[in-house]
């Protein structure tokens, strides 16, 4: 199965400072302590996974990989004569980057802040339901829980993966995207949830497990399907939703078409 043929089409509102913000996030590291060194490999572990899953990416990721690779570059060279204390903050390589990374933050802390005011105002002269009504759970869709969790999740389960087969055997495995949709729609009564480990358990081939990520993808993307996660890098939970979400079908053709 060549995994090329398909191309994923993901909205990705995520830019790579927020990528970069979760891994210091996931590591809990302090900005300004970053090691350029690991961030650099972690965010290319990143960028190959999505060329691996053949996901569109904005220029701008490739240009902060260049210019990651070029910060590590300086950090590996001698320093021929020590800067001036006063100096030395300056000439870390890393400052710049770390400057972006707190401004940056700061926009985004500003932003939620503003969100969450904004729902608060929203709720203040909000029509009273009747005591017996209960108001609808709104799932965590893709958006909500961020595709750098998901790409997270899909690594973690390609590396145990790759660790627990021997690959000296040659399986036909003839998967196609289509395959895992109707696969997964099919194993998915309405409503049905799994950890998103469990999606992998009967993957044969490191294709297959590609392809049922790919699949997963999709079904996302079409709204049949929502990701839920408790907490902030906890594990993922994927839900088949109840009913079809409006205009489903008519995203199901075009996409058939492609």
């Amino acid at each position: 199965m060549e995994t090329n043929d398909y191309k994923v089409r993901l909205e990705i509102f995520e830019g790579p400072l927020d990528l970069l913000l979760y891994l210091i996030k996931k590591d809990e590291l302090d900005i300004q302590s970053v090691s350029i060194e690991r961030i650099t490999r972690q965010y290319l572990d990143y960028i190959n996974t999505f060329k691996l899953l053949n996901i569109d990416l904005a220029s701008e990721f490739i240009v902060m990989a260049a210019n990651l690779m070029y910060l590590k570059s300086r950090t590996l060279l001698p320093r021929v004569d020590q800067p001036p204390e006063e100096d030395a903050e300056e000439d870390d390589p890393r400052w710049e980057l770390i400057r972006q990374l707190i401004e940056y933050k700061k926009f985004k802390d500003a932003a939620g802040f503003l969100s969450l005011r904004e729902i608060e105002q929203e709720g203040r002269f909000a029509h009273q339901p009747d005591p017996g009504d209960k108001a609808p759970e709104e799932p965590a869709t893709l958006a909500e829980v961020s595709i750098f969790d998901l790409i997270r999740a899909f690594q973690n389960v390609l590396k145990r993966f790759e660790e627990s087969h021997d690959f000296g055997d040659i399986i036909d495995d003839r998967f196609t995207v289509s395959d895992k949709i109707d696969l997964l729609m099919t194993s998915f009564a309405p409503g049905q949830t799994r950890r998103f480990e469990e999606l992998f358990q009967s993957a044969t081939t490191k294709a297959e497990v590609i392809v049922t990520f790919l699949a997963l993808l999709e079904l996302m993307k079409l709204n049949q399907f929502v990701v839920r996660q408790s907490e902030l890098l906890g594990d993922i939970v994927i839900e088949r939703r109840e009913t079809p979400a409006a205009g489903t079908n008519e995203e199901n053709n075009e996409s058939s078409e492609d």
